[in-house]
Parts: C-alpha cells; structure tokens; sequence
C-alpha cells in the first residue's frame, strides 16, 4: 500500500518518521477517480503537516522546560554574585 512519508532529523536526537497511508490508484483512473485521489492526497498532507506541528511544538516546549531549568541552575550557582553584561 502506498503512502505519504515525512522524517524528521535533527543533530540532537533519533530521526522520527510520520506516515499517512494512501490508496492505491486504479490501473486506468477516470477524471472522477484522479479527482477523488487529489482530494485524499490533499487530506492526507494536510493531517501528515499537522502531525509533524504536534510533534515540533512538543519539542520546542521541551526545549523550553530544559533551557528554564538551565537558567535556574545558573541562577543558583551564581547567586549574590555579580554576572558580566551581556551586549
């Protein structure tokens, strides 16, 4: 059965591979059978994008939760100390 593939890769983690099944096109489609088939096609990227969306937004979350509890650590190990400013 043929499908829609998306993958993910990234330097920081395993790659990660969002599918969307789709129909098998006819031997011999006509015009309603090619439109119909465009029409899934269209559905299925459109769920397949917000797929990959979910999954981006849950990343830069955890990247955000992550980058805070770095902060935090930073803060307690430089407290009362006075930090270089930054340009």
């Amino acid at each position: 059965m043929p499908s829609l593939t998306a993958t993910y890769t990234s330097p920081t983690s395993e790659p990660q591979t969002f599918t969307q099944p789709l129909p098998a096109p006819s031997s011999s489609p006509s015009t309603a059978d090619r439109t119909a088939y465009l029409a899934f096609l269209q559905s299925s990227i459109r769920n397949l994008q917000g797929e990959v969306n979910t999954f981006l937004t849950q990343r830069m979350e955890d990247d955000k939760a992550l980058v805070g509890k770095l902060d935090d650590a930073q803060a307690e190990e430089t407290y009362g100390e006075e930090l270089p400013e930054e340009d």
